[in-house]
């Protein structure tokens, strides 16, 4: 039981600390709603100054909501004895094996797919749509659903049966060989995605050529990064927010930009923003999060082989292991449903790790191309996408990937 004693007191203060945290963002958001912030009052109006208030507050209130739920479906599965029964009665179906333990994740995944639908729907088609951000029709919302399942299915079944092969044959070192196989796996990913997978919901269509290709190129090549090409993705079938990212790796690099960006912004701040995304690539962030990515699955991975073998893992959480056979799925299952528990302490040190990227970022894009664009472009994409100027202080230092328009723009100011 003394485990047991431990996810409890772990999990009420991850619950207790998530809900806390949104309360404050509310309270910090509403109680400075009336009025735009000074350094903001010449460029954002206080109707959307007030957007932002209500579009933060109403993702939040939502979320808290879902918290709610994920931490009663969590007990459920766990202490509640959900896994067990689900466990036994594939058990009784399948008997044991690979099949009934891929069985067992499979429909755990699947309920949790069926628990958070609601709220996915209910943010798409009233949050989004309140808000003028929705743009994807019930019918693309479906098929999009249908997609994924069907492309994770495809790509995630294999992938599980090969772990769960290594777990039961490859000794004692198992997860060694499986974290080798996830580390190629996503390394492939990173090519696979936007050649073939990325394509099937999305359609991505050449710049065309003009001003702001020109200006791309120039900018491309003063940055010395080469990339298979520039592309615009149709984001405006689904939502009105803007954005452009990276896609893939070493000589297949491709430029993505949503037709909603450039709809938005002049070419001189499109140019701007991309900088400040090169600046990412220019300064190793992208390598450095893949490393911490693979360090961290390494150490999750060494623990699961570990935590595996002992059988309080497993009766502390509400299930009877097989004390002659093989867990291999049971395991994972339980790990997957208890570790972000604990892993959510751990995450400020992510966000101020990504904090500090993006001021690096916007730093080499001020030098690159120019911090009074990138200031006019964050300034309306802030607008746009009704993102609040007035965050809680300790909400962001916890969650916050990017500074607060504040600080990040007061940054450009003095680098411009």
């Amino acid at each position: 039981m003394t485990f047991t004693i431990v996810f409890l007191i772990a999990f009420i203060a991850s619950f207790g600390l998530r809900h806390w945290l949104a309360q404050r963002q509310i309270r910090h958001v509403a109680e400075h709603r009336a009025s735009v912030p000074m350094e903001f009052a010449e460029k954002v109006s206080l109707a959307e100054h007030q957007k932002a208030a209500d579009y933060t507050i109403a993702k939040l209130r939502l979320g808290i909501l879902e918290n709610g739920v994920s931490a009663v479906i969590l007990i459920g599965f766990t202490l509640l004895g959900g896994l067990e029964l689900l466990n036994i009665a594939l058990l009784q179906w399948l008997g044991e094996g690979i099949t009934q333990q891929i069985a067992l994740l499979s429909s755990i995944a699947i309920i949790s797919g069926l628990i958070d639908l609601p709220f996915s729907w209910y943010k798409q088609f009233y949050v989004e749509e309140r808000f003028g951000f929705n743009r994807m029709s019930k019918k693309l919302y479906f098929v999009d659903l249908i997609k994924g399942l069907a492309v994770g299915a495809v790509i995630g079944l294999p992938l599980l049966w090969v772990i769960l092969s290594l777990m039961a044959q490859a000794g004692n070192l198992w997860w060694l060989w499986t974290w080798l196989v996830l580390t190629a796996f996503s390394l492939l990913m990173q090519w696979i995605f936007p050649t073939f997978i990325a394509p099937l919901f999305n359609r991505f269509q050449a710049l065309e050529d003009g001003p702001l290709k020109t200006q791309i190129e120039a900018l491309l090549a003063r940055c010395d990064f080469a990339s298979q090409g520039l592309f615009v993705m149709d984001g405006s079938k689904r939502s009105a927010h803007g954005n452009a990212f990276f896609a893939g790796m070493g000589k297949a690099k491709r430029i993505v930009f949503f037709d909603t960006l450039i709809e938005k912004l002049n070419p001189g701040e499109v140019e701007a923003v991309l900088a400040h995304e090169l600046g990412h690539f220019k300064c190793n962030h992208i390598r450095k999060r893949l490393f911490v990515s693979f360090a961290l699955s390494f150490a999750m991975l060494a623990l699961l082989g570990w935590i595996s073998t002992q059988v309080w893992f497993y009766t502390d959480l509400g299930v009877m292991p097989n004390l002659n056979g093989y867990n291999g799925g049971l395991a994972l299952t339980l790990f997957m449903l208890v570790s972000p528990v604990f892993s959510f302490f751990f995450t400020p040190l992510g966000s101020l790790a990504s904090r500090k990227h993006e001021y690096e970022a916007d730093n080499f894009a001020a030098e690159k191309s120019s911090a009074k664009d990138l200031i006019s472009a964050l300034v309306k994409l802030y607008q746009d996408n009704a993102s609040t100027l007035t965050p809680d202080p300790i909400y962001t230092a916890f969650y916050s990937s990017h500074p607060p328009a504040p600080l990040r723009i007061a940054n450009l100011q003095r680098a411009h």
